[in-house]
């Protein structure tokens, strides 16, 4: 399907710069160009791609300023990167869905199966189940006895979610996660450790995405809660009882420990940890492999470990490079300090 310059204008609220009836049927990046195709430049650094992309339009920031004259149609938006993430949407939405219950899916008599559902080869449900309309779960997922899932909601291949747990109406949930494992709950003994039963279960609330690979573990008593909006990628743990804030964003490998209540609004670079028990306020900005070892207020820009201002952390750091040169300097003085006095009590 084609659109013209004008029409990308109009459904991302930008302006042409150039000709309207310019037609494009498929994207590309800048620097991959392509007659038919568009493209979107936010950073910076690849603005010097604009004036030799084979792209037929380009979407571009309000305040660019150009250099030179470019060989494309311009789109100017306020933000580049949120205008192309609309296109994408709107392309992802107009792909045709499957539907249809494929005869070598085991389902229970009692699992009720909402309308235009697409049940793939291999899926097993298991009894009680409740699966609403226009959801789409490929081969190999097992759904566990109980298990409540929403409208819309779309579970990749070999995703495993374990008995009486819930998932609300949007969630998307990637190849090989699994929610509903049981939390880590071990208590020493003389012998070794006796396991404490995980009784709970996770609630998944609506339009929450969860990357490939990561683990989102039952509660103790109750539920572990991931509030709507979130967005975990892959690789990421959460523990039992924990409750993640809406619209929380957490990158590749980051870890939360049991019992922790993370704010709204917050993101966490790559392989942050989080100790159990503890409170993250509303948008809290944690840079990757921050470790975090106590409660934090709302509002907050913090990396390292423990957790500082970026600046100060910078600075630490910096410092940190010189211990060497500055143990050895503070031996030297110590060994002069101590020859003064030695001549002074002489």
């Amino acid at each position: 399907m084609e659109f013209t310059a004008k029409q990308i204008a109009e459904f991302v609220h930008g302006c042409v710069e150039g000709d309207d009836n310019t037609t494009v049927n498929t994207f590309a990046k800048i620097e991959e160009g392509k007659k038919g195709a568009i493209s979107f430049l936010a950073n910076p650094k690849y603005t010097h791609y604009l004036y030799s992309t084979n792209s037929s339009i380009v979407l571009v920031n309000n305040d660019l300023k150009l250099e030179q004259d470019v060989p494309c149609t311009l789109v100017r938006v306020p933000s580049a990167y949120e205008a192309v993430a609309q296109l994408l949407q709107l392309y992802e939405s107009m792909k045709p869905k499957k539907t249809g219950v494929s005869s070598l899916a085991s389902i229970s008599a009692s699992a009720k199966i909402g309308e235009n559902c697409y049940i793939a080869p291999f899926v097993c449900i298991g009894d009680n189940v409740e699966i609403g309309d226009g959801c789409q779960i490929y081969p190999n997922v097992t759904i566990g006895d109980g298990v409540k899932v929403g409208k819309n909601t779309i579970l990749y291949s070999n995703v495993s979610v374990y008995h009486g747990c819930k998932l609300g109406n949007s969630v998307t949930i990637h190849s090989g996660s699994v929610i509903g494992a049981d939390g880590f709950g071990f208590a020493p003994n003389a012998e070794g450790y006796d396991k404490i039963p995980q009784i709970g279960i996770v609630t998944i609330e609506d339009n929450v995405e969860i990357g490939a690979n990561t683990c989102v573990d039952r509660s103790t008593m109750g539920s572990t809660y991931v509030r709507k909006g979130v967005k975990l990628d892959n690789l990421v743990q959460i523990a039992h009882n924990t409750d993640i804030g809406e619209n929380t964003v957490m990158s590749a490998q980051v870890g939360i420990a049991g019992s922790t209540k993370v704010g709204s609004w917050c993101m966490f670079g790559g392989q942050v940890g989080l100790a159990g028990h503890i409170k993250i306020g509303n948008k809290v900005f944690l840079g990757a492999q921050s470790g975090v070892p106590g409660n934090i207020k709302d509002d907050q820009t913090l990396i390292g470990t423990p957790p500082m201002e970026p600046k100060k952390y910078f600075k630490s750091q910096a410092i940190f490079r010189r211990l060497p040169e500055m143990y050895a300097k503070i031996n030297e003085l110590e060994k002069e300090l101590a020859k003064l006095k030695g001549e002074s009590e002489a």
